[in-house]
């Protein structure tokens, strides 16, 4: 079995009529609700990362990670030093059902407890089973109770990185 290999691009302005089509598409409207996927200044915000997800040269889905450190009362901001939140989606519908999903996040996984992260972090809605069952197939665990933050209603859920003796 061969390993697929996605790219993960930095998102520039010149991606913002890409994500525009993808938001307005009803798989990701659902449950991505910015009307603007972002603008310079949030582009140069460094509590965020954001990429464009590639494979074989074509791009396929968004995916952010953040530090929840970043932001006061932030609903991970428990996690240790270094933690990162995690939030994507597949634009394009072609690419839906055919484990892509599962596969780049476990690859950004993978890169981020590389770097040292201690913890990734998601906030998926609590009604949005099919993400819930993705991060339970990559080792994320329910860290709490369903609520409501200033960013919608979450179920949070933790992945901690591989002990290094494992």
């Amino acid at each position: 079995m061969t390993l697929t290999e996605y790219v993960f691009r930095p998102a520039a302005m010149t991606d913002l009529p890409l994500l525009r089509v993808w938001q307005s598409l009803p798989h990701v409207r659902e449950w991505w609700d910015n009307d603007e996927p972002f603008d310079e200044e949030e582009l140069r915000d460094s509590r965020v990362s954001r990429w464009i997800v590639e494979l074989n040269g074509k791009s396929f889905a968004y995916m952010q990670d953040y530090s929840v450190h970043g932001w006061e009362e932030h609903h991970f901001g428990h996690l240790p030093p270094g933690s990162r939140g995690i939030d994507q989606y597949i634009g394009d519908p072609a690419m839906m059902g055919c484990g892509h999903g599962t596969a780049f996040i476990r690859q950004r996984m993978h890169e981020l407890f590389a770097a040292g992260v201690p913890v990734i972090a998601v906030d998926p809605h609590p009604a949005n089973t099919r993400a819930i069952t993705v991060y339970g197939k990559l080792g994320f665990r329910i860290a709490g109770v369903e609520r409501e933050t200033p960013w919608g209603f979450i179920l949070p859920m933790e992945a901690r990185a591989p002990r290094r003796d494992e």
